[in-house]
């Protein structure tokens, strides 16, 4: 069967993107759907930068956005005839007004947060396992595997949650498992699984959880801010009652595109030869051996033998070069 699209690829690229984004929406409207929300996927990301930044002038919008006036302004309409957001005009300057999330679009987001975000992003992140060569086999192989499997119908059940206070025992337990399985509790592990806000959470880090359909929390991952666009992948593990689930490429898929978002430019894990499967899976996802994380960060622990560090994309690296090159 022909397809002009793929066939020629470069040439109708923006057409084969469109139809992409399409089929993405469509897919994603079907799981807003069935959270029971009114949400249209175009207006998320509207939403998310009122969420992420607070009130906003229009402008503003159109350049955390990088889209036309106007269609920003037709997605306003439509989320104020919701009651998601609030336009006020500032002063008399018909053009210069402010657009607030209403209590309606708060509570939107936060279901949103819980019920459609971590779904989405774990369907994506499955889509894209695998994926590689140059663009146009990247795209044949996504289209093939949206055929095959829509995003509403991924995720093998599993959901990425945020921490909250109530997870933190959860922290604590499926840490405790596996370190006392295997070494000595140190000093530094009871500080940071009986502190986890104080140690990881407040001082700019964050705490990701995986829950399986029917068993609950199964899985947890830490990112621990420890200098500036320097985080350590830390407290990783997983319930015995999930392995053969794939939950921790999954979790560690997640946490490293969480460290992305935050801005991390040194991403890096301290941990021991005897953890040989996670080791696999750390190399499979990017990190290598690093001599000189050992030396500078290999004395944390005393079971530390093995220091990792993440290597990003040229294009992450490249992003971290012209914001220096800018200051």
């Amino acid at each position: 069967m022909m397809d002009i699209l793929a066939d020629h690829s470069m040439l109708f690229l923006g057409s084969r993107l469109k139809r992409l984004a399409e089929r993405l929406q469509g897919d994603v409207s079907r799981i807003i759907a069935e959270a029971g929300l009114p949400i249209q996927p175009s207006q998320y990301p509207v939403l998310a930068a009122l969420d992420q930044a607070g009130p906003m002038t229009i402008g503003q919008l159109v350049e955390a956005m990088q889209l036309s006036q106007p269609a920003i302004t037709r997605l306003l309409t439509r989320l104020a005839a919701l009651d998601l957001v609030s336009i006020e005009r500032i002063g008399r300057d018909q053009r210069q007004k402010t657009v607030a999330l209403t209590p309606n679009g708060i509570a939107m987001i936060a279901r949103s947060k819980r019920d459609v975000w971590p779904r989405v992003e774990s369907a994506v992140i499955d889509l894209c396992a695998g994926v590689s060569g140059p663009l146009p086999d990247q795209l044949n192989q996504i289209e093939a595997a949206l055929s095959a499997t829509p995003l509403d119908k991924r995720g093998n059940g599993l959901v990425i949650r945020p921490f909250s206070d109530a997870l933190a025992g959860d922290f604590h337990d499926i840490n405790a498992e596996w370190i006392t399985a295997m070494f000595r509790m140190e000093d530094t592990d009871r500080d940071v699984l009986l502190n986890p806000r104080k140690r990881i959470v407040d001082p700019g880090g964050t705490i990701l959880f995986v829950e399986a359909a029917g068993l609950g929390i199964v899985g947890v991952c830490a990112l621990q801010k420890t200098g500036a666009r320097q985080f350590e992948l830390t407290k990783m593990g997983v319930r015995q009652n999930a392995r053969g689930r794939k939950v921790g490429e999954f979790l560690l898929a997640t946490v490293i595109d969480r460290a992305r978002m935050m801005g991390a430019e040194t991403l890096y894990l301290l941990t021991n030869k005897a953890c040989a499967p996670a080791i696999h899976l750390y190399e499979k996802l990017g990190f290598q051996h690093d001599a000189g994380i050992m030396q500078t960060f290999g004395a944390r622990y005393a079971r530390c033998d093995v220091a990792m560090r993440y290597h990003w994309p040229s294009d992450h690296a490249a992003s971290f070069d012209k914001a220096s090159t800018s200051l």
